[in-house]
């Protein structure tokens, strides 16, 4: 991807070529700057305005015939083949540049971002890291570092650099997507070095199992659940794994045992309590046993805000609608774009003889439910708009 250098490095290159061919910052320099070589400048300037970059060139590589040793002009020189894609010479007349004058900072920055193109991100790095010292915020400069950083495998170093550019400027999907790599890779280096210290313990079976699970691939996910259930019997978590996948599959009756499992290794679990009331609900409907679960769910995690949506649905099947209503609207409170809670409100609302609320309960409803579709769509096409710009 090409990363071209900001108008705002563009024209500090140009002032700064101005002030030194004015007036000199070396004894060397200030005696180079004849009147010829100011007019050559002159007419280089008006060439690269006019659009006419060879002629510029030209006038660049005259003047460092007579003043070859004006640092700023082959910075400019640099520039101009840097625009032009020609990133090797840029290369080459910029590192000469810097060879006179060490600290022209936007010379080392277009250097840095001509190695980067050429695929010479062991150069370009430490060169993209010290401009960056001194414009933490170009955007061009960030972008190229951790593009360099992700090249050369030192994704914690570029995850930085990637948030901030992304913080002023969050619609560039290009960023985004590079983001999501680093992290994606992040993640796989890390469950790789579980398998590397021991493939048979039972984190990375459960880690296995959620990939598994992830993947859709509840059979596998079980396989490799039970494998640290063997492993780990007693261990709290692992019932609980297990039984999210029966979930997943619908085995309810499967899943409720697990549930019961995970409750005697770990008793104070208010998710373990929920899920089981979930699976029981799931299996049997709405009953005594699923809302005395679900009430002790609640007891010992009051802002689980699933138990709660679950023991209002209960309490409805069990025709006692005005006591689910306090449960829903804390949900709604909570999380007041799901639209289950507005379905379930609009009947609680019918029910208590308030038809206006009720009917507003399930416009807000269907709309709801709308905008989760179109979200479904919308990330659809961005997967695919993503995957081919990665291409």
């Amino acid at each position: 991807m090409l990363i071209s250098l900001s108008r705002r490095s563009t024209c500090y290159a140009l002032v700064l070529m101005s002030a030194i061919l004015l007036s000199g910052r070396t004894l060397a320099q200030s005696d180079e700057v004849t009147p010829e070589v100011q007019r050559l400048h002159t007419e280089a300037k008006i060439a690269e305005q006019q659009g006419n970059t060879r002629g510029a060139i030209a006038d660049y590589q005259k003047m460092l015939k007579l003043a070859p040793h004006l640092a700023p002009a082959y910075n400019n020189l640099g520039m101009l083949y840097f625009n032009q894609h020609e990133y090797e010479r840029a290369a080459e007349v910029l590192s000469r540049g810097i060879a006179i004058d060490p600290a022209m900072s936007t010379a080392s920055a277009l250097l840095g971002m001509s190695y980067a193109q050429m695929g010479e991100d062991e150069k370009a790095a430490p060169l993209l890291h010290t401009a960056l010292a001194s414009s933490p915020d170009d955007n061009n400069l960030q972008m190229a570092y951790a593009h360099t950083l992700v090249n050369l495998h030192q994704y914690d170093q570029a995850t930085p650099y990637l948030r901030s550019y992304l913080e002023r400027n969050p619609k560039d999907q290009q960023a985004w997507y590079l983001l999501g790599k680093t992290y994606l890779q992040l993640s796989e280096d890390a469950l790789g070095n579980i398998d590397k210290i021991d493939p048979d313990s039972v984190t990375a079976h459960e880690v296995n199992g959620e990939i598994d699970e992830s993947m859709h691939n509840y059979e596998g996910a079980v396989v490799e659940y039970k494998k640290a259930v063997d492993q780990a019997p007693r261990q709290a978590g692992t019932h609980m794994h297990m039984g999210d996948a029966f979930l997943a599959m619908g085995k309810f009756d499967s899943a409720q045992a697990e549930f019961k499992a995970e409750l005697a290794n770990d008793p104070g679990s208010c998710t373990a309590n929920w899920k089981l009331a979930h699976a029981t609900i799931e299996l049997n409907g709405s009953n005594a046993d699923a809302l005395a679960e679900l009430e002790r769910s609640i007891e010992r995690c009051p802002q689980l805000m699933q138990a709660r949506v679950d023991r209002a649905r209960v309490l409805i099947k069990l025709n006692r609608h005005q006591e689910a209503l306090p449960d829903l609207v804390m949900a709604e409170g909570d999380t007041p774009k799901e639209p289950t809670i507005h379905f379930l409100l609009a009947q609680v609302y019918r029910e208590g003889g308030k038809p206006d609320q009720a009917q507003q309960e399930m416009r807000t409803y269907a709309q709801l439910q709308r905008e989760a579709s179109e979200a479904v769509a919308a990330q659809a096409n961005n997967a695919i708009s993503i995957k081919s710009a990665s291409h």
